[in-house]
Parts: structure tokens; sequence; C-alpha cells
């Protein structure tokens, strides 16, 4: 269990950080970050890291797809950590 949540943990970090870079990318006309990359990152455990850098930076924040995907991921992951939870405990 410990492990798992230093994994979650460090995704998120990481999935911060590479939705913040993007942001900065964007800004400055430098290559971007495919938008396959960070739903996989959000996907892999990465999505709160993600939303909090969609709302902080404000980015992607006018794609209905972030905008729902994301949220969406977060609420299948919830569930996903509750079933489990029920089924050990």
């Amino acid at each position: 269990m410990k492990t798992l949540i230093i994994y979650i943990i460090i995704i998120n970090i990481l999935s911060f950080l590479v939705s913040g870079f993007d942001k900065t990318a964007a800004i400055y006309n430098w290559r971007r970050i495919p938008e396959k990359t960070l739903f996989l990152l959000a996907a892999i455990g990465g999505s709160v890291g993600i939303y909090a850098s969609m709302l902080l930076f404000r980015h992607k924040t006018r794609h209905v797809s972030f905008m729902l995907g994301i949220p969406t991921i977060i609420v299948i992951q919830m569930a996903l950590v509750w079933i489990f939870y029920l089924r050990n405990n």
C-alpha cells in the first residue's frame, strides 16, 4: 500500500509538471506535448496532477475533451480505489 501511495504522488507530480511545461510550450510556440500523452498520464494515475495544472495554469480549459475527460478519469479512478478497498477490508 505504501508503494502505491508513493507511486500516486510521483505520477501526479510528474503529470503536473508535464502539463505545466506544455502550457509554457504553448506560450512560446515550442514543440508541444501530445494530448494523448497527457491523457495517458491521467489514465495511469496522474489525473489529479493534470486537473490541478489545468486549473492553476488555465491550460486546456477550452477543450471539452479535457474539461470532461479528466474529471471522468478521476471519478473512475476513485470508484476503482473504493472497489479495491471494499474487497480487501
